[in-house]
């Protein structure tokens, strides 16, 4: 007898078409069959060893997070219920061009301090991974949720250039290339990039082709946190487009928004350069979350050229009085490319988290909060933080437009992504929120999305985007990855205020025909693995 039977489920299948009645029936990890109407029409119906009556309920497949930053977070703590407990069954991690892999000790070292805001440091981890696919046997040892892996560009380039800002040597730029090959044959399934974040942001346009060229030759695709979401916004956009139309490369535009008040209004633009890049031929994904402010860390926010050389290099430049008045200067006056082109306005910097707990009073706070308290300038009290917490401040900076995420995510290549950083006090929201954002607030509530539309974008969407053959749909074959939901309750739990807060109206969901979340509480099952690249 097989396994399970999902009774009566209203099947909203990912493809976009209508929802319908059926029995489900899972065995060995995957959909074995689907029986439509079956107590309607009077049907024989399917037996196994466990029923599950779905009366009420939507089944869908899992969520795919395109864009998580659970890079440690997956083997730190397995239980991982902020994804796990709103649907999520795979993610797909190594974001922004930083992560963990490939790496040489230095290199590990560098990263480790870069993005301790991020991931936290790692000293609770034995990181005795150095190639991607020695990091992806490590996630096969047993994971809350699938990941799926993208080659870091800023990692591959401190690896093999360091963090100066200056241009590739030839035979610096063909160790890139062969570590990017490397990575994806062991089987990541792309590429990352950070253009705002160091030593990512030193590549011109010419070095990021020829790596783009690697990644099309293995059937990947790029996916860049660009130049600028602020000043010269849509510029960064198309230079995105143009680079990756040359290099014949796929292009996935990572969280994809319009912020900062000089892009007020302004996705319309946005959505018709991708439209006539669609329409011409160019093979392009996006991905967003429901939400307006970003979230990030503080250092992010200085000047490429404070940056270079590394976290030790930006702390000097930091302790040194001349030096430090040219960065305020360049944040508070020019705008650093850092913080997108934009002067940066300390009260929308909200300091969501530090790793020293003498500095936990920040947290909740703006920098210009914190300052008013302190009797001093925004910029004393943000490098007061950036030396003592040793660059590890998370920050939410509120600076999008609710227009533009509407309008965005309506798109015809619009998908999900949490951008979930896990790490702080008060982590921005969307870590625990966004799939049952989506789902309670921009479906049901707002009606910006149908439910059938809004899984499609969650599910077969970005399956198709990581050329994932049996995923991402319901469907005799597939496998269970799958999720149980009351569309008519369904919410996010987790606000800013309280931002670890878990989603309620999801009680079940399956991975490997597992059950993961069982009555609305999370289990132990790890049923998550490395997702590899589909080989082309």
């Amino acid at each position: 007898m097989q396994e399970l039977v999902i009774r009566d489920a209203d099947v909203v299948d990912g493809s976009g078409a209508d929802s319908y009645r059926a029995d489900v029936v899972v065995d060995g990890g995957r959909i074995v069959s689907i029986v439509k109407e079956a107590a309607a029409a009077g049907c024989q119906r399917p037996r196994a060893r466990r029923e599950l009556d779905a009366e009420g309920l939507v089944l869908s497949p899992g969520f795919i997070d395109m864009h998580a930053h659970s890079d440690l977070a997956l083997l730190r703590a397995p239980d991982h219920s902020a994804k796990a407990a709103q649907g999520v069954t795979l993610e797909v991690i190594g974001q922004d061009g930083l992560s963990y892999a490939p790496v040489d000790d230095r290199t590990l070292e560098e990263v480790r301090r870069a993005i301790t805001g991020w991931n936290g440091y790692g000293d609770d981890l034995d990181m005795d991974w150095r190639t991607v696919g020695e990091y992806l046997d490590r996630l096969d040892r047993g994971i809350a949720v699938n990941a799926a892996y993208l080659v870091p560009q800023g990692t591959v380039r401190a690896l093999a250039v360091g963090w100066e800002d200056r241009p590739a040597t030839p035979a610096e730029l063909e160790r890139m290339r062969q570590l990017v090959a490397e990575g994806l044959e062991q089987g990541a399934v792309g590429l990352s990039s950070g253009l705002t974040y160091t030593p990512g942001m030193y590549a011109a346009d010419a070095e990021l082709t020829e790596l783009c060229r690697v990644v099309a030759r293995y059937g990947g695709y790029y996916c860049p946190h660009h130049r600028s979401y602020g000043a010269g916004a849509l510029e960064a956009y198309a230079e995105m487009v143009a680079l990756t139309r040359e290099a014949g490369c796929p292009l996935h535009l990572a969280h994809a928004t319009m912020n900062f008040g000089v892009n007020k209004g302004r996705a319309p633009d946005l959505l018709a350069l991708l439209d006539d890049a669609l329409d011409s031929g160019a093979d392009i994904t996006l991905d967003t979350y429901p939400y307006t402010p970003g979230s990030t860390t503080l250092a992010a926010l200085l000047p490429s050229w404070a940056s270079e050389g590394g976290p030790e290099r930006i702390l000097d430049r930091l302790a040194d009085p001349a030096t430090a008045e040219r960065i305020r200067h360049d944040l508070e006056v020019t705008g650093a490319d850092g913080c997108h082109g934009m002067p940066v306005e300390w009260e929308t910097v909200e300091i969501s988290g530090v790793t020293s707990p003498a500095l936990a009073d920040h947290v909740g706070r703006t920098v210009r909060e914190s300052a008013d308290l302190r009797g001093e300038s925004c910029w004393t009290t943000a490098r007061r933080l950036l030396v003592e917490d040793r660059l590890g401040t998370t920050i939410l900076q509120h600076v999008g437009h609710e227009e533009n995420v509407r309008t965005i995510m309506r798109h015809r290549a619009h998908t999900g992504g949490s951008d979930g950083i896990l790490q702080g006090a008060k982590p921005h929201p969307r870590a625990y929120g966004t799939f049952p954002r989506y789902l309670g607030h921009y479906v049901r509530e707002l009606g910006v999305l149908t439910l059938e539309e809004c899984v499609a974008h969650l599910t077969a969407r970005p399956a198709a985007r990581l050329r994932l053959p049996d995923r991402g749909l319901v469907r005799e074959g597939y496998r269970a990855d799958l999720v149980l939901f009351d569309p008519e309750t369904v919410l996010p739990g987790a606000t800013f205020a309280e931002p670890r807060t878990l989603p309620t109206g999801i009680p079940y969901v399956l991975i490997d025909g597992r059950f993961v979340i069982e009555d609305g509480r999370r289990t132990d099952v790890l049923a998550g693995r490395a997702v590899r690249r589909t080989p082309v």
